[in-house]
């Protein structure tokens, strides 16, 4: 079936408080979606933001990103009380200013939690046996503050670092009240998560959710598991992720991410990955796996080099382990993201597992039609997108292309202004081959690249955009309703 959707984070919805949230607005936007005739809702992850607030560089894989719980859902639940003055209020309504929002966000949380917590024990009790890994967030999460937020392999003691059994009873006992806390965060956002999820599809809207093949080396995952990840006696990494020098980097892209065990997961029936996996596949009605080359040949850079020239290619865990989880996950419905360096041993994997790969219109015109990236090199069983949130909005882009590439998309897909950019590389999309398609909000509202979500290998500026109150319009609606029929996708 030929579908399309709009990749729009929740912190991007115009929501009050400073950040989009799974309050009215997360419903605004479904119902926009369902009126304009699109099925999906691609998000980034929506755990909690780590270094640089990435939501790739998570403190866990399970849990949720508090400051995307809804207080004013809270409030009309009769759960929170506040004065709108109370709620933070932005002076740029398009950015996100992390800080203010987490200080402002923390507080109405925790007024929260002491006037609701004790009436919703029966329902909290039941979200930590159903949750098994919330305990261990918590607590990480917990002590990790209690240290002033320094990394766990730098925590000043090192029993707790290591999580011998006395250390964790002790801080469980000490800082129950903060456990408690982070745990009843958790309770609420998957509260409101799966409300926003059922309201989604009840109107045939899919929730298509993305996945970091990698954890952060300070998560709440590596202190919980550190035995399936390359680390030393001090849980320092021993080998890290990233990929090799090529066109766009000189010096490739140092990750940092610890590398995985292969061996050991697959000794264990790669049961942390099942449980990862039955995790999002309840969460999510799609999954999108960031750096799927990653299981057939990963990059392995030895810890503490200064950049990713020297590192070395070491063959994944590739078939064996999406035997295991399509058996014990029958129905999972994953996309490939295989874009970079796509080998034999990559191809051979993508087309045993049978995935979507996926393709980005913006890439397609730096060279000539034998670019993989080039819409006649589309095929259906592809996921297609303008932009992703790694490059520029499809505007930036034509702004900052070179003539020649500029040309050789005006001329391939028959626009004649820089203006029309976005429009044309919609439309081209839609009308094309590829079963799904995916348009960036930034595209569908053709902003320029100011509203660029994230600059690859920068810190600092990223995940800040903001949709406008406004911007969802009868008008847009009605335009892209048109377009969905008229190139029958549904």
């Amino acid at each position: 079936m030929r579908t399309s959707g709009i990749l729009m984070h929740i912190s991007s919805l115009p929501s009050p408080g400073g950040i989009g949230t799974l309050g009215k607005e997360a419903y605004d936007f479904a119902d926009f979606l369902q009126s304009a005739g699109f099925r999906i809702w691609q998000v980034l992850p929506v755990g909690p933001t780590g270094y640089g607030e990435s939501p790739y560089q998570s403190s866990s894989v399970f849990a949720g990103n508090p400051l995307l719980i809804s207080c004013s859902r809270l409030k009309e639940e009769g759960l929170l009380t506040f004065e709108a003055q109370e709620e933070y209020s932005p002076s740029d309504p398009e950015k996100v200013d992390y800080e203010e929002v987490r200080k402002n966000k923390s507080m109405l949380l925790r007024r929260c939690f002491k006037q609701s917590a004790g009436s919703l024990c029966p329902q909290i009790g039941q979200f930590r046996t159903e949750h098994p890994w919330v305990e261990d967030y918590a607590l990480f999460t917990a002590v990790k503050e209690h240290f002033g937020g320094i990394m766990y392999s730098s925590w000043p003691e090192r029993d707790i670092m290591h999580r011998e059994p006395e250390a964790v009873r002790r801080y469980r006992s000490l800082l129950a009240e903060d456990v408690d806390f982070h745990i009843f965060c958790q309770f609420l956002f998957y509260q409101q998560w799966f409300a926003l999820k059922k309201y989604c599809n009840d109107r045939n809207i899919l929730l298509f959710g993305d996945m970091p093949i990698y954890v952060a080396e300070d998560s709440a995952d590596t202190w919980t598991h550190p035995e399936i990840f390359q680390l030393d006696r001090n849980l320092i990494p021993k080998r890290v992720a990233g990929v090799p020098p090529d066109y766009f980097s000189e010096d490739g892209q140092l990750w940092g991410n610890p590398l995985y065990r292969w061996h050991l997961l697959r000794r264990r029936g790669y049961d942390w990955w099942v449980s990862r996996m039955k995790g999002m596949a309840a969460m999510y009605d799609m999954i999108r796996i960031d750096h799927f080359i990653g299981f057939a040949n990963y990059y392995s850079v030895k810890h503490g080099m200064p950049n990713a020239r020297k590192g070395k290619w070491v063959v994944g865990p590739g078939k064996d382990l999406f035997r295991v989880l399509s058996r014990e996950i029958p129905g999972i419905r994953i996309v490939a993201e295989d874009l970079g360096c796509v080998n034999k041993r990559v191809k051979k994997l993508l087309d045993w597992c049978g995935y979507p790969g996926m393709k980005v219109l913006s890439f397609g015109f730096d060279s000539d039609e034998t670019n993989p990236h080039f819409p006649s090199n589309y095929r259906s069983n592809t996921v297609a997108y303008t932009g992703t949130h790694d490059n520029d909005t499809v505007l930036g882009w034509a702004e900052k292309a070179s003539e020649s590439a500029l040309a050789f998309a005006m001329k391939t897909m028959n626009f004649s202004s820089l203006e029309e950019t976005p429009d044309a590389m919609i439309r081209y999309l839609f009308h094309g081959p590829c079963d799904t398609v995916i348009v960036p909000m930034q595209d569908i509202l053709n902003l320029g690249g100011d509203a660029r979500m994230n600059l690859p290998g920068t810190i600092g500026g990223n995940w800040l955009w903001r949709m406008k109150p406004d911007a969802l319009t009868s008008e847009l609606s009605m335009k892209y309703f048109t377009l969905n029929k008229e190139t029958n996708r549904r």
